[in-house]
């Protein structure tokens, strides 16, 4: 039925489906101009296939949302919700003829609330914007993916987003109480709570959160709020192997201590971060490891993981003396993609996770990866909950490094999975792990999840060709 639509002449089918969405939204909501349609075509993942969106719509309310998914029910038109596409698994890659909705209009906070502890926003709320409000009222919002700056609360709730402090806080579908969906055919529906506490029914909501825009549109938001924690203090640890540093993350996890965060750099992205920044990490450690703690006293809590790491073979442990220091350190664990992506100009980005009593022979079968294909691979991990991204360095313009980026992108799943693990921790799956997602719940769980999918979806108009 879609694609009855997309095979009749471009601009015929265009110009029908113009009209109809500016028969009830403004004329700068609607962009039907080529040149500008084509930017928004797809996300930051490498080896996705995009297609050619027919219009981009920048809706500003619910309503208009509404009216959008009503004219593509009707003309049977796919529609491809994005934010600020600064995904990683072509989640929001645009598909040939579709609606493209971008939310990043819909970027209101609407409320803010100390007693119930909760905020409600728009999708287009960036995740940074949110933070810094909440925290000028003593509170705190804890997902942080790297790209906070940019990434939007309804992409993250897209993709399930996690970030540096996941070991402590845990991911975004713990901090989504409620949402409001517009739905396939344009009905509003209201899923969770405001309350601390509920139990009523399926949890629609969390169904919602990682369904990458394939079930329905998120527009409201009712987060979850946690007290604003005291500042975090950080350490670096360097090991002369990346199996003494893994060692020592067991040995923190398993004296039960709580880091507010606990990150790896192997070697290579160590070396990419200086070469990028010039910030003086140390190039002759194999491993570094950055635990930290937000606790009331941090210095007794550094002393206590310092002496765990120097036991596991740490050759140097460096606790920051304050604030800016800490963050020193922590910037540099967020340059870590971005430096990796200037050593050949283009990545692919893996976000492998695995027990962490296993995260050691995945370091080390990266490695074996690597050598066999003759690549650059460097792995940063949030280490604390076993979530690893190899990221793999490679020149686009080189067709045999391409192909051998790809294999040993797909090489690093299989010994995921092999050790227990999942393809995706906090990235999603979206086009680029479609046949993974397959590998890893199995046909009997596939065929549950289109069954979903048909329920909220059936003309297939959602987000197609994702996930599955």
């Amino acid at each position: 039925m879609i694609m009855s639509r997309i095979e009749a002449p471009r601009d015929e089918v265009t110009g029908n489906l113009v009209d109809r969405l500016l028969s009830d939204l403004p004329a700068e909501a609607v962009l039907a101009d080529p040149d500008v349609t084509v930017s928004y075509a797809n996300d930051m993942a490498s080896f996705c296939p995009a297609g050619t969106p027919a219009v981009v719509v920048l809706p500003r309310t619910v309503e208009q949302v509404q009216h959008v998914m009503r004219v593509a029910t009707e003309l049977r038109v796919p529609v491809v919700p994005q934010g600020a596409r600064t995904g990683l698994s072509g989640a929001a890659n645009a598909s040939d003829g579709c609606i493209v909705l971008s939310l990043t209009k819909m970027d209101r906070i609407l409320e803010i609330n100390p007693v119930d502890r909760i905020a409600v926003v728009e999708p287009g709320v960036v995740n940074a914007t949110l933070s810094r409000a909440v925290n000028e009222l003593g509170l705190y919002y804890p997902p942080d993916p790297s790209s906070w700056e940019m990434c939007t609360i309804g992409g993250n709730i897209g993709t399930a987003s996690g970030g540096l402090c996941c070991v402590k806080y845990g991911v975004t579908a713990e901090y989504v109480l409620g949402l409001d969906v517009v739905l396939a055919d344009g009905r509003l529906m209201s899923t969770g709570r405001r309350t601390a506490k509920g139990v009523a029914g399926y949890d629609m909501t969390r169904l919602f959160v990682g369904s990458e825009g394939s079930l329905g549109i998120v527009v409201q938001a009712t987060l979850a709020l946690r007290p604003k924690p005291p500042e975090q203090l950080v350490l670096a640890a360097e090991f002369a192997s990346g199996a003494a540093a893994c060692e020592a993350v067991c040995r923190i996890m398993e004296g039960g201590h709580v880091p507010s965060l606990l990150e790896l750099m192997d070697r290579t992205t160590v070396k990419a971060v200086n070469d990028l920044a010039h910030m003086g990490l140390p190039e002759t450690t194999e491993a570094l490891l950055l635990a930290a703690f937000d606790t009331t006293d941090p210095a007794a809590d550094l002393a206590a993981v310092g002496a765990l790491c120097e036991a596991a073979g740490a050759s140097q442990v460096v606790p920051a003396d304050d604030a800016a220091e800490s963050e020193l350190l922590l910037q540099a664990r967020r340059l870590s993609l971005t430096a990796l992506e200037a050593v050949k100009g283009t990545t692919m980005i893996d976000d492998v996770c695995v027990p962490r009593s296993r995260l050691g022979e995945l370091l080390e079968g990266t490695e074996r990866i690597a050598g066999k294909h003759r690549l650059t691979i460097g792995v940063v991990a949030h280490a604390g909950d076993g979530n690893t991204h190899p990221t793999v360095c490679f020149d686009a313009a080189d067709p045999d490094e391409s192909r051998r980026a790809r294999e040993s992108f797909d090489e690093i799943m299989a010994l995921g999975l092999e050790l227990g693990g999942t393809i995706t921790g906090e990235h999603g799956v979206g086009v680029l792990k479609k046949e993974w997602l397959a590998r890893e719940i199995g046909p009997v769980g596939v065929e549950m999840q289109r069954a979903v999918k048909g329920v909220f979806d059936p003309l297939g108009i959602l987000n197609p060709g994702k996930l599955f």
